[in-house]
């Protein structure tokens, strides 16, 4: 039986080729697509969006922290797509009893490029995963990072207001567009409208999801932060690690230049 391992160094035996794969990641359902495995994606959950026409399709399993276990037993999965901070703990030890569960572990390009490597060895698609993989790691090589180092914040929710800290893919993807981000005390922490204003960022990113901004809270948070540049940014471009990486340079470079004009 064969045997690969996944992004926590653990051991995933599968007995062919997968041929009824959920993933339960929206970012890897994408790449799984993007790899050509349409026929064998049996099972995704309500926040796998990309590619709109073919998971529409699909069955749902609930959401990514509240899955549906019943509904995947009666998928008979012979692979679970999963990821250590996305999917509940567990729950994905729970479905580990069942199934093979190959689960990733992402924090920044490096890591989520040995990400869509493994997974194309695992389904059988190594080639289009490789070309992928040098894809994205040449377009990256284009990204001209910001030369003034702009101290910005990073904000992914409203109500309460919550910040991408350090040791985050959001916060790996802002160190390579030479951003500074101001926040480096924990993961996601949660911050009040005064500790936004004392910490003064030169840049807010308002982030199109998990939460979505729009113009309105452009206007909120000028009277917040009348000094600064604040702009509502593509999330999806900064916090998903599959094959949506592939367009990831080419917008930061956009960006950046928005941000640094004089």
């Amino acid at each position: 039986m064969p045997v690969f391992y996944d992004q926590m160094n653990k051991a995933v035996h599968v007995q062919q080729t997968p041929k009824r794969i959920i993933s339960v990641v929206p970012s890897q359902t994408e790449l799984l697509f993007d790899l050509g495995l349409d026929e064998r994606v049996v099972g995704v959950t309500k926040f796998c969006i990309h590619p709109a026409d073919k998971v529409k399709r699909i069955a749902k399993t609930g959401g990514t922290k509240q899955l549906n276990i019943e509904a995947i037993h009666n998928l008979q999965p012979d692979l679970i797509i999963a990821n250590k901070e996305e999917n509940e703990q567990s729950q994905i030890e729970e479905l580990m009893k069942h199934y093979p569960v190959w689960i990733s572990d992402i924090h920044n390009l490096p890591t989520a490029l040995d990400m869509i490597a493994k997974v194309g060895e695992i389904t059988g698609a190594e080639s289009k995963a490789g070309e992928f993989v040098d894809k994205i790691a040449n377009n990256f090589q284009s990204l001209l990072p910001a030369r003034s180092k702009p101290r910005v914040m990073y904000l992914i929710w409203r109500k309460p207001y919550m910040v991408a800290g350090n040791d985050t893919f959001i916060d790996s993807m802002l160190q390579l567009c030479g951003f500074e981000n101001v926040i480096q005390t924990g993961r996601y922490p949660e911050l009040s409208a005064d500790e936004i204003i004392a910490v003064s960022p030169d840049v807010l990113l308002l982030s199109s999801e998990p939460y979505p901004f729009a113009q309105k809270h452009i206007d909120e948070f000028k009277q917040i932060l009348p000094g600064a540049k604040i702009e509502l940014v593509d999330g999806e471009l900064f916090s998903w690690y599959g094959s949506r990486l592939l367009h990831s340079p080419g917008y930061f470079n956009k960006l950046i230049n928005k941000l640094t004009a004089k």
